[in-house]
């Protein structure tokens, strides 16, 4: 009993601070463009609504582009600004085809308090390090941690559906459709491959959601990769989604705790 009461207090002491954890994604006003024109997409770091501040140029370790033909550029510094909190990429369109957009970060470190990193894996969907702690009963301790993020979007140009979708950018963790979601319709289930160091993730909690102009964010979607590291999303209705995960590890290193690795994808369902 006294455990028990031991981690609400702990979670929800929690709740009244404020995390470090910050999702990262790629985001577009709008998936679907024309061929040969310009495009900016946003990098948020935050939540999939907002931006709490841009991302450093000298984080970003890869910026690349796969285009229709299935090309792969890396635009240049010059066509990477800050906008207030958020961080925009130009771009432009080629021929028509399914596009993919991809940033990689490199690694940066952090110290959080037990309640903080404890609410932390709670929301953010780490659930099997919260068990873990609870079994070795460390949820009063401290922990510095070492993070990257990697994100994608998956957006379509014109009407010619192709195979990039599907294109690995070699990122150490990465979501990679195995449909294409410009193919998809309301209802039917996506199956997305989860990789880290470009093994199959099994057993991977994976969070999913939307958005949709003029309305609340609907309910988290929830899944597991199976033996194969796929997880499968029921793609519920339209709006702009995102599919995203953390992989962490504890570490044996008195300086370090844990590594995690952070990925998401985004998309439009119409």
């Amino acid at each position: 009993m006294k455990q028990k009461l031991l981690v609400i207090c702990l979670l929800g002491l929690g709740l009244a601070l404020t995390a470090h954890a910050h999702d990262l994604f790629l985001k577009f006003d709008g998936y679907f463009l024309q061929p040969n024109s310009k495009a900016s997409v946003r990098l948020l770091n935050g939540s999939f609504r907002a931006s709490e501040n841009p991302i450093a140029r000298d984080r970003m370790v890869d910026v690349s582009i796969v285009n229709g033909a299935g090309g792969r550029a890396n635009p240049s510094a010059a066509n990477r600004r800050d906008d207030g909190k958020l961080a925009l990429l130009s771009l432009q369109t080629g021929e028509a085809g399914t596009y993919v957009a991809g940033v990689s970060t490199k690694p940066r470190e952090f110290a959080l308090k037990a309640a903080q990193f404890n609410n932390y894996l709670l929301h953010d969907g780490v659930p099997d390090i919260l068990a873990e702690r609870k079994k070795n009963n460390e949820l009063t301790k401290d922990v510095h941690e070492r993070y990257s993020k990697h994100v994608k979007a998956i957006f379509q140009v014109g009407d010619a559906r192709t195979d990039n979708f599907k294109t690995a950018l070699g990122y150490p963790v990465e979501i990679i459709p195995q449909q294409n979601p410009y193919t998809l319709k309301v209802g039917e289930m996506f199956e997305v491959l989860c990789l880290k160091d470009g093994q199959p993730v099994v057993n991977q909690y994976v969070m999913a959601g939307r958005e949709v102009i003029g309305r609340e964010l609907p309910p988290l979607k929830n899944a597991r990769t199976d033996d194969k590291g796929i997880a499968r999303i029921k793609l519920n209705g339209i709006g702009k989604w995102y599919i995203k995960f953390i992989h962490m590890t504890p570490l044996n290193d008195p300086q370090i705790n844990y590594e995690s690795k952070w990925a998401t994808l985004t998309f439009e369902v119409r």
